[in-house]
């Protein structure tokens, strides 16, 4: 054990500007999730006459065109100098929230969540993820992994900012000076912990290390049957995480636990999170990311089957910690796992693609769970579908990561 966080260390420490780089890049993409933007809830609604229902089909909305933007300039990360292209996303992340800020109509509030969204849970986490993926080689799954650490750090760190900011500025105030922050305080750092030069850090490849498939172009991809096998179980995670939190309140009334219980079981799904982002990465470059990929499915199954059988407090507890954990194993795992079979030349068109897949899906999974509760269907029985659902992904990536067709 203390070996293996020994290495760990050392690899921190050897790295760690590029690393500092990618976490701040992931932390970044906060400003555009929707755990921080669904703060201001009450202010967005009241300003922009909107009721539950408008608010949701306008982020909605803001959400898919991002997500098909992103297929296109996600792709730009393969052919810009990493420095402008990472300028370009500060800017549009900036951008938006410049025009939430000063938004008067539904128009720039559109606009507003668009670019809020595409600049920070669309590029800036792209950009992370992908830097670390390209730039490390026998260290890619901790690389990915500590980067990936800048999403819960958000979650933890822009709620606490935000609340405690409040109590002295106006709603408005708050996003101008997020949007000086992120121009004149975070570009210039995330600037120079990547370099000088832009392409500098990390490790080199070794001698005879590129995959059995270098380099697919996206439309060589696409056409890959394996691929379009491997997308369900590389979608699954996100979109389960998003419906299942987004109706946390209603399905744990159907199993009689309190608002308490459930902001415990919050906190436990962070600890698992975290757990499983930090454990994953050894793991990948211990074993490969096609190893990994499967066994991480199988917390998120073993928490539905939680959710769906057990109505004792403990359940309550036990599902969020184990839906965490999946979460961290799957998300350190499949990047790397692209990289693997796909390489590295083409790897932002690629990721982009997966990463708009991922919006798409978590756009379209609470509207449609909340459908069927409306039907009413309970708790057990959502639980148990969606857990099919997982396993059926996981089966489906087994045809493919399976010994024989691995190459």
């Amino acid at each position: 054990m203390f070996g293996a966080l020994g290495t760990y260390l050392r690899f921190v420490l050897a790295h760690r500007r590029l690393l500092a780089f990618g976490l701040l890049a992931a932390t970044l993409s906060g400003f555009g999730q929707t755990f921080y933007i669904g703060l201001f809830n009450t202010p967005l609604r009241s300003d922009f006459g909107l009721d539950h229902g408008g608010l949701g089909l306008v982020y909605g909305g803001a959400t898919l065109a991002s997500a098909t933007l992103l297929l296109w300039v996600g792709r730009l990360y393969d052919r810009l100098d990493l420095r402008l292209y990472l300028a370009g996303a500060v800017g549009i992340l900036a951008a938006g929230c410049l025009l939430l800020s000063v938004a008067g109509g539904a128009a720039g509030l559109v606009a507003a969540l668009f670019l809020l969204r595409l600049g920070g849970q669309g590029l800036m986490g792209h950009i992370a993820i992908t830097t670390m993926a390209q730039r490390f080689h026998g260290g890619r799954g901790k690389a990915v992994s500590l980067a990936a650490m800048g999403f819960p750090l958000a979650e933890a760190v822009f709620p606490a900012v935000a609340v405690a900011a409040l109590t002295l500025l106006d709603w408005r105030d708050l996003w101008q000076l997020s949007a000086a922050a992120v121009v004149g305080l975070f570009l210039p750092l995330l600037l120079v912990l990547l370099g000088g030069g832009g392409g500098g850090g990390g490790e080199t490849a070794p001698a005879g290390s590129a995959g059995t498939h270098p380099d697919w172009s996206l439309r060589e991809v696409v056409g890959d049957w394996r691929f379009l096998l491997l997308l369900p179980g590389a979608v699954a995670p996100p979109f389960v995480v998003t419906v299942v939190l987004f109706h946390q309140v209603p399905m744990a009334l159907h199993k009689g636990w309190s608002t308490e219980l459930v902001a415990s079981g919050l906190a436990l799904f962070a600890a698992g999170h975290v757990t499983g982002l930090l454990a994953a990465g050894p793991l990948v470059d211990r074993w490969s990311a096609r190893r990994v990929f499967l066994p991480a499915q199988l917390p998120m199954a073993g928490a539905m089957a939680v959710l769906a059988a057990f109505h004792a407090p403990w359940a309550a507890l036990l599902w969020p910690g184990l839906l965490g954990l999946g979460l961290g194993l799957a998300a350190t795992a499949l990047t790397p796992l692209l990289v693997e079979r796909y390489g590295l030349l083409h790897l932002g068109a690629i990721r982009a693609l997966v990463q708009a897949l991922m919006i798409l899906s978590t756009a379209i999974g609470p509207p449609l769970f909340g459908w069927l509760l409306d039907t009413g269907m309970d708790t057990t029985a959502l639980a148990a579908a969606i857990g099919l659902g997982v396993v059926a992904a996981a089966a489906l990536a087994g045809l493919t990561l399976g010994p024989r067709l691995a190459g």
